[in-house]
């Protein structure tokens, strides 16, 4: 409460940098991966030199006329330092170590980010997407708390021991609890898969369409106009699938909590290795929905045509999938890495100039916290748009070759892409045989 303002000014600053970053991403997508990853590195070498700097000075700090509370937490806030310090050490050795493995793979990044720069500069509504996504579901947990009331208080009135008036439940009106919280997971699935397929629809029209000054006035209302139109059974089919994976789950966690400390070594085990497995099957589900999604949009099929098209063409470019997802994914990360590096590194010198303020650990945690959700929220939209981007890709380059009458749909960046992997690929495979003949030359 000391620290409020304080707290909500940087949460505002997160917002302020996610929504910079976006903008960022629209004009400069082609040094986007070389800017972010040495931001980064920097954003992380001076974290963590500002918190070996302010341990060395709190460490040196005199401590003569301090009373014993306030030497105790002195020590509790060097100790803190040190931890945080060391923390952000090994942090930027691994993620300097990760950068520089992965940095051969990074041409097939910086030209699916180079398009998804396009569409955002094409589809400028894309970035507003996260507000118009968290006004449904606040909107809807709203009326969903207002039910929740209204169902504690159904029932016989009885008075209690101590006095107090409860209600009694009987009948069938007793088991609404379950159906009311397999709705709240359902339709919170549901509003996220309707963003999933908005984003699907209006990517899909950009890139199928050849000459971009023929696209819709605004392809984002266009997209939310088929879904409701068409694809709402769709949307819904998915998000039930993930709803009947993520019960089972959440009934598996609560009996790990509540069995925590009394079940033996091997319970302990299977209950976390069948929540694991649910999670990655989550995880895995949620991946090819949202290809599914995209899958819809463009050919207008079912839910389950959809997922098994999408299921076959990532089978088949399972490597580029690989590849994207680990790259993409990663460059990402960093940018919301960014995001939280720079608004801790505000929150640490703000809070260092504020003398009033002894534990900084809390407030600093609420900003971090805040500062991921709120990149993750903006930087998802970005994540989806190049998955979509990919898979009609895939698609494009398995029904079309580029001769007369079978043209590319893809951007030119794309086409250069082909090209040069179409060539890289020719020499390898001249190589790999001139070495082949080589070989065998010798043996004989």
């Amino acid at each position: 409460m000391t620290s409020k303002e304080i707290i909500l000014g940087l949460c505002l600053l997160s917002l302020v940098l996610s929504m910079i970053l976006m903008v960022i991403i629209r004009y400069i997508s082609r040094v986007l991966v070389w800017i972010l990853t040495i931001l980064v590195i920097l954003g992380s070498l001076g974290g963590t030199g500002v918190l070996w700097w302010l341990y060395a000075k709190q460490r040196r700090s005199p401590k003569e006329t301090t009373t014993p509370e306030q030497l105790q937490i002195a020590e509790d806030n060097l100790r803190a330092l040190l931890i945080y310090a060391i923390s952000a050490t090994v942090f930027t050795v691994i993620l300097f170590l990760i950068m520089l493995v992965m940095r051969k793979r990074v041409a097939l990044t910086i030209a699916l980010f180079h398009v998804a720069g396009k569409v955002f500069i094409h589809l400028p509504l894309l970035v507003f997407q996260p507000f118009w996504t968290f006004f449904a579901l606040v909107l809807f947990w709203v009326y969903w708390i207002m039910t929740l009331l209204f169902l504690g208080t159904t029932g016989s009135p009885v008075q209690n021991e101590q006095g107090f008036v409860e209600f009694k439940i009987s009948g069938p009106l007793q088991y609404m609890w379950w159906y009311h919280v397999v709705g709240l997971i359902w339709i919170s699935e549901f509003i996220l898969a309707c963003q999933q397929m908005t984003v699907a629809g209006a990517v899909v029209t950009y890139y199928f369409t050849r000459d971009k000054r023929n696209l819709p006035f605004t392809p984002i209302l266009a997209s939310v106009n088929r879904l409701i139109r068409y694809h709402l059974g769709t949307v819904a089919k998915g998000s039930f699938i993930i709803t009947l994976v993520k019960i089972p789950r959440m009934i598996l966690m609560y009996i790990h909590s509540q069995l925590k400390g009394k079940e033996n070594a091997c319970a302990r085990c299977v209950l976390k290795s069948c929540i694991c497995c649910l999670w990655c099957l989550e995880k895995c589900l949620n991946y090819l929905n949202q290809n599914a999604y995209t899958a819809t949009a463009i050919n207008s099929t079912n839910f389950c045509t959809s997922a098994k098209d999408a299921f076959v063409i990532l089978v088949e470019n399972a490597l580029r999938v690989a590849t994207i997802n680990t790259v993409g994914d990663f460059m990402l990360f960093l940018g919301k890495v960014l995001i939280v590096c720079s608004t801790g590194l505000a929150g640490i010198m703000l809070l260092n100039y504020q003398q009033d303020y002894t534990v900084w650990v809390l407030p600093l945690i609420i900003v971090c916290l805040f500062a991921f959700l709120v990149a993750h929220c903006f930087l998802s939209i970005y994540e989806m748009v190049v998955d979509v981007l990919f898979l009609c890709f895939a698609i494009d380059t398995k029904y079309n070759d580029g001769s007369p009458g079978r043209e590319f749909y893809m951007d030119k960046v794309l086409m250069e892409f082909v090209e040069n992997s179409r060539k890289a690929m020719k020499e390898a495979g001249k190589g790999g045989v001139a070495d082949a003949r080589e070989l065998k030359r010798r043996l004989q």
